[in-house]
């Protein structure tokens, strides 16, 4: 997709999904794409992300200078241009707020592994940064200790960023984390999670492999259960992440 107001159109309808879906709340979240590799197209500030038109989208430098569009570009730009710097293979990013996920992040628990066969194929581990206060530099450098293993990180106290080729794709993953982590939540209700086995698990990153997503875990040395290979588990120490609502597995 290249053609700019192709890109316009795309990020204006992803901030319909994102707004009509709850993912963000008045004027919320912000949405980006890069136009080439000195320009980034985003969303302006203080407008809600449901009603965006074409024209209203602005154009940045990578870092965060506005060289186009009418209205004033997003106070957190700086977050999707780290992204963009360390990821130029991704073109596209959306950061929103889905209360599910945010839940996660606000409370510090990990996202629990080997439960949904879809959750292990598209997402994988998801790693909670720290926190730091939203829309300066050091806020967007959280995401780079995570930046080249995932493609969805939880921001600590706050949302989600997630980053992939079109705006689709980017939207697809916060959507895909947002209703597993409703489905944990509703789970908790009713008992203990039932985890997948350990060689089913193993199965499924084989079908990631073929399938041409990376996964940290295909070049890891498991000793031992591969559910407890956690690859982010090295930061929760420092980010006060730990395993409180949801045990790993017992057998």
């Amino acid at each position: 997709m290249h053609d700019i107001q192709e890109l316009r159109e795309a990020l204006c309808e992803i901030g319909r999904r994102v707004y009509e879906r709850g993912y963000v709340a008045a004027n919320a979240g912000n949405l980006s794409c890069r136009l080439s590799d000195g320009e980034v197209l985003c969303t302006p500030t203080m407008q809600s992300k449901g009603f965006l038109r074409p024209e209203d989208l602005c154009v940045v430098d990578m870092e965060g200078r506005q060289i186009g569009g009418r209205k004033r570009r997003s106070s957190e730009v700086l977050l999707p241009l780290e992204i963009s710097k360390a990821r130029p293979d991704f073109r596209s990013v959306v950061h929103s707020h889905p209360p599910h996920a945010t839940a996660f992040a606000i409370v510090g628990e990990p996202i629990p592994q080997a439960v949904m066969p879809e959750v292990e194929v598209f997402l994988g581990d998801v790693p909670i940064t720290k926190y730091e206060t939203p829309g300066g530099k050091k806020f967007a450098e959280t995401v780079l200790p995570f930046v080249h293993q995932t493609n969805v990180i939880l921001l600590a106290n706050h949302g989600v960023v997630s980053y992939a080729e079109t705006p689709e794709r980017a939207y697809w993953l916060t959507e895909v984390l947002d209703s597993y982590c409703r489905v944990l939540i509703l789970t908790r209700q009713l008992g203990p999670l039932r985890h997948l086995p350990a060689d089913k698990i193993e199965e499924l990153l084989d079908e990631k492999r073929k399938m041409g997503f990376a996964d940290p875990r295909h070049a890891a040395d498991f000793d031992g259960d591969v559910r407890g290979h956690a690859t982010f588990r090295h930061t929760w120490g420092e980010h006060g992440i730990a395993q409180r609502a949801f045990p790993p597995p017992a057998d």
